[in-house]
């Protein structure tokens, strides 16, 4: 991947408008690694931007800043190799922090908070002191626009910011019903990076961790009171759309006149209980944040990741409301006519090296050989391609391509076996010209330069596909001239003229029967190529659709276990009436799954009727073919009789 050595502002944030940077959108384009995507999100001045420099292994490049103003406007990119999973590239989002003082208009905390969850595998939500009620309320507030939300409200809000499907793809009830499941199933992993700590990590009088003191922090009151539900209100908002939890707490780093320096400081001069918490929060992060995936489990790549930017951006600058399946319909169609262009380019790539005119043996192998790879690099980039409509596509272009190339090589195989017989009998047409057959006998040197003529054109090699058919009409030219030269030979009786013009016709018959079978044998090939690549593309269509449907089954499995670990827990703490509403969402969770093994059954079923369909056609082709051989024969047969 192309090196990218500092931070780039990819989001920008400007007069209260989000747009996307072009340079930064054109980076991610040329990335086609998976990216793990790391966000963090948190109040200005936190300290944001120092563990996201530490995350990318320097000690400065997303800007710290060393006063009240903030620094960061609208989200900075930094794209780096993984450190630990070659062949991957590890995306840092540094945001913009919440609730500056200086945009005034508090709107687009939400939409950079709903960004980071939409474009991150793990979501880093960093703040000062100890995780209380106002920690809270300031990460409940993205999701929510009215200031005391009660109930289950919440999940109204967040579906006003984020939605799953689109109103025209959803039904009444799934709109209705903002507590979908699914959110889990694309919502990152959430790690809680609690800054400046000064407490002891105790409760009750016994020492936790830093994950025990998050789920304390978390925990529900039993009421139904107005203040019960207020308090429990941004924790169940946590708790539902972030099952995957972990905490890091931080000591100060440095004495307080020390911290506008921090970036300058040598490690030495850092707390080391501050030096070993990062170590261990970056260590996780590299090592446990996932691949970014889009809905259905599928893998994004850096060129997938610049897409959902571009679509989320402009569907919040539009006024509307981003949506996970227009996103990744708009993806597939850009993604997949892609990869159609990128099969037809390795497909003409590797034919353009072909000089012509070549046997059929020749260019049939180096067509099986371009088209299987042409497939391999459209289904390396293709997805959710579930009818095998861009698979057509490609198959169409590549046939077509082929057809013109078979046309050229047929037409360079004609000229060049015609010009090859010109200049090969050119001294035979200076002797005819100057009358050196004109006298007994000169039938048989007639014969002999002609049977020479055809016996050196037949020794030379790459003749190409055309070979028999323009030496067949050689002959058929060259019998009207051989039968007058034949006819004014005094030497030979009628009976001699009457057996050589039988030896003539038997032999242009024989040529015919050669051109004819020069013909049968390239259709035939052309069939048995058809068959092969339909067999080869039909087994990497169904190795796609298994591939793509395990990682769907995974995303569900992986939901549903983080739904039942949350159940657990309510139903340990007394929370039954919520617990049962969990089950409710885990059998959702379970339909879904359900139902995407019917769709992947009824998806091989497609399959094997294509697979049947297209053998039908190629048993048709070749009944016809075999009976223009019959009738071929038939009539070579009559011709000889």
């Amino acid at each position: 991947m192309a090196l990218m050595e500092s931070p780039v502002c990819l989001i920008e944030n400007t007069n209260g408008k989000l747009q996307v940077d072009q340079d930064a959108i054109s980076f991610l384009m040329g990335l086609s690694q998976p990216v793990v995507v790391v966000a963090v999100v948190g109040l200005y001045r936190t300290g944001k931007s120092y563990l996201m420099n530490k995350l990318a292994g320097k000690k400065n490049g997303f800007a710290l800043g060393a006063t009240i103003q903030s620094k960061t406007k609208g989200i900075w990119m930094w794209a780096l190799p993984h450190p630990t999973k070659p062949g991957h590239t590890l995306v840092l989002l540094d945001t913009e922090g919440l609730g500056d003082v200086e945009k005034g208009d508090q709107t687009n905390n939400a939409w950079i908070f709903s960004l980071a969850i939409l474009l991150s595998s793990t979501l880093v939500y960093n703040s000062r002191g100890t995780i209380d009620y106002q920690a809270l309320e300031n990460l409940q507030y993205p999701f929510v626009n009215s200031p005391s939300p009660i109930g289950d409200q919440y999940v109204t809000e967040l579906t006003e910011r984020i939605k799953v499907k689109s109103s025209s793809s959803a039904s009444a009830e799934e709109i209705e019903d903002g507590a979908d499941a699914q959110f889990v199933q694309f919502f990152p992993s959430f790690v809680w990076a609690v800054r400046d700590f000064t407490l002891e990590l105790e409760l009750d009088g016994r020492k936790v961790n830093e994950d025990q003191y998050l789920e304390h922090a978390l925990s529900l009151r039993k009421g139904k009171d107005r203040k019960t539900l207020n308090y429990n209100l941004p924790r169940e908002c946590i708790r539902n759309y972030f099952p995957s939890r972990r905490c890091f707490v931080f000591v100060t780093p440095a004495s307080p006149e020390n911290m506008p320096r921090l970036e300058s400081m040598d490690e030495r001069d850092l707390n080391p209980l501050f030096l070993n918490v990062t170590s261990s929060f970056c260590h996780y992060i590299v090592e446990e944040s996932s691949v970014k995936t889009v809905k259905g489990g599928l893998p994004v790549t850096g060129r997938m990741l610049g897409h959902l930017v571009k679509t989320y951006v402009e569907t919040i600058a539009k006024g509307d409301v981003p949506c996970l399946d227009n996103a990744v319909l708009a993806m597939v169609q850009i993604e997949n006519e892609a990869a159609v262009r990128d099969g037809l380019t390795v497909y003409q790539d590797g034919m353009k090296d072909l000089a012509f005119p070549v046997g059929i043996d020749e260019i049939s192998k180096q067509h099986r050989q371009w088209d299987n790879l042409a497939t391999k690099a459209f289904m390396s980039r293709s997805f959710k391609d579930e009818d095998g409509k861009y698979l057509k596509d490609l198959v169409e272009a590549i046939t077509k391509h082929y057809s013109a190339l078979l046309t050229e090589n047929e037409e360079a195989s004609e000229r060049y076996c015609r010009q090859l017989l010109t200049d090969l009998s050119a001294p035979m047409a200076g002797k005819l010209q100057q009358g050196f057959y004109a006298k007994p006998g000169g039938y048989e040197l007639y014969c002999g330069d002609h049977d020479n003529i055809v016996a050196q054109f037949r020794c030379q090699p790459n003749k190409g596909v055309k070979a028999e058919e323009v030496l067949e009409q050689f002959l058929k030219e060259k019998s009207v001239e051989s039968n007058s030269i034949l006819q004014a030979d005094n030497k030979l009786t009628d009976q001699e003229k009457k057996i050589h013009e039988e030896k003539e016709r038997a032999a242009l018959l024989e040529q015919e029967r050669k051109a004819a079978e020069e013909k049968r044998l390239e259709m035939e090939r052309t069939l048995q190529e058809e068959r092969q690549s339909q067999k080869e593309k039909i087994r990497m269509m169904q190795d796609k659709m298994e591939e793509e449907m395990k990682k769907q089954w995974e995303e569900s499995e992986r939901a549903i276990e983080c739904k039942l670990l949350e159940q657990r827990d309510l139903l340990e703490k007394g929370f039954k009436e919520k617990a049962d509403i969990l089950n409710e969402e885990i059998r959702e969770l379970r339909e879904k799954s359900s139902s995407a093994s019917s769709e992947e059954k009824q998806r091989t079923a497609m399959l094997e009727q294509e697979k049947r369909n297209e053998t039908e056609r190629l048993q048709q082709a070749e009944k016809m073919l075999k009976d223009q051989e019959e009738c071929h024969q038939e009539t070579m047969r009559q011709l000889k009789v």
